[in-house]
């Protein structure tokens, strides 16, 4: 009968036609929107696509505008006359405003790879950012199966409250037959008091948890929400973690940084032509302010690159070196939280496998109680003892299910499949 009680009080709730419904995978994806990082993820894009954009633009004319007024010691001069001719000689000060456009044919490799290095700095800032909202899910499990605890608690606390119930009933009836006093009543009543106080912190720690799922998820929740039960996950042993591909693309980064190296050090070849306005202009005897033009081919190739190049391919090979044990250390870390979470989860298999036994015993016992309470035989204490140690058993179980499916899935939070 209290079984029957149970499972139609439970139907009754998952089928309110006002209650709202949430899976654990909603609840995953709606904190990943929801929380205010997962916005960088926009900003990072469009710093991409800026600094693509402006690294692309190395490609067009670059033009400048110089100019420089000057004053010399001294200046170029004929150390001698003729006769009847008359040299101009030079002034001190000399002045030019001039206009370059430079385009460049060959520049070893550096454009290109600069527009690489910022794509790959992107994705690896973009994975930090995916690393940090997949941590949530272990925020996201704490409360999502706190929930599930506390609802199943209520539950078993509305049957213990049927049980006390129908024994003071049953203890009711005795008094009017003359063979229980109205003390063993006021006994079940104080414990149903008890029942009703217990179900009210449960309520208020249900309230506190629905509160903290709904600030990370951007959804009101209340305690007509229905919080799916998940099923069982797959328990795929290889770490599939986003932490693992953050490491590879910032071993990415190691090689197109490497690439730059190489590219800097290159010879640069690039077209150019020079417009000015300055005195002298180009016939350096001819004292006035002239404009001038001068174009033609560049070529240059800065050496002292050489000088740290060993050094700086040798930090980049640390570099990679880090990475490695960085990542070593992360499986490591992680295959002991996975060693873990499966013994719990074979710890609690065990158990639950003995809740049903204890369950089958404790209701017997409490069944007899009940009956023998009604014929004066049991007292109330006894009653309330053997009711109480029924569901603390039927509590146990409810713990160890849940403690299980979230083990389960702290499992496969652990391992990231």
């Amino acid at each position: 009968m209290k079984k029957t009680s149970f499972i139609l009080l439970f139907i009754v709730s998952c089928f309110d036609a006002k209650a709202q419904s949430i899976t654990l995978q909603q609840c995953y994806e709606l904190a990943e929107q929801h929380y205010p990082l997962a916005k960088q993820k926009n900003l990072i894009a469009q710093t991409k696509a800026y600094s693509i954009e402006n690294a692309q633009k190395g490609y067009l004319p670059q033009i400048s505008i110089l100019g420089q007024a000057t004053y010399q010691s001294d200046v170029t001069g004929i150390p001698f006359s003729f006769p009847g001719m008359d040299i101009p000689k030079l002034s001190k000060d000399q002045y030019k405003v001039y206009g370059e456009i430079n385009q460049t044919l060959y520049d070893g490799g550096m454009i290109r790879n600069q527009k690489k290095l910022h794509e790959a700095n992107a994705i690896v800032e973009e994975q930090n950012v995916t690393v940090e909202l997949y941590r949530l899910r272990e925020r996201i499990n704490q409360l999502y199966f706190g929930i599930l605890l506390i609802n199943k608690q209520l539950l078993l606390t509305e049957l213990r409250k049927n049980d006390i119930q129908s024994g003071l009933d049953r203890t009711n009836g005795a008094i009017a037959n003359g063979i229980a006093f109205k003390s063993n009543a006021d006994v079940l009543k104080a414990e149903l008091l008890l029942a009703d106080q217990a179900a009210t912190e449960q309520k208020a720690l249900q309230k506190a948890y629905l509160d903290m799922l709904s600030l990370f998820i951007g959804q009101s929740l209340n305690s007509n929400t229905i919080l799916a039960e998940p099923p069982v996950p797959d328990q795929n042993g290889t770490p599939m973690r986003p932490e693992l591909a953050g490491f590879d693309y910032r071993k990415r980064l190691i090689d197109i940084n490497e690439y730059m190296l190489t590219a800097k050090n290159q010879p640069k070849i690039s077209l150019f032509v020079q417009g000015g306005y300055g005195k002298p202009g180009l016939n350096f005897l001819k004292n006035e302010f002239v404009f001038y033009g001068v174009g033609g081919i560049r070529f240059s190739w800065l050496l002292t690159g050489f000088y740290t190049n060993k050094s700086d391919r040798l930090i980049l090979e640390n570099n990679r070196r880090s990475l490695d044990i960085q990542k070593e250390s992360f499986l490591f870390n992680n295959n002991i939280s996975a060693t873990q979470d499966q013994s719990e989860i074979a710890k609690l298999k065990e158990l639950i496998g003995t809740d049903d036994a204890i369950i089958g015993l404790r209701t017997n016992v409490k069944n007899a109680s009940n009956a023998q309470l009604e014929n004066g035989v049991k007292m109330p204490a006894d009653y309330v003892r053997d009711v109480n140690l029924e569901s603390q058993s039927r509590q146990n179980l409810a713990l160890h299910q849940v403690q299980l499916l979230y083990a389960q899935y702290r499992l496969k939070t652990t391992l990231g499949n």
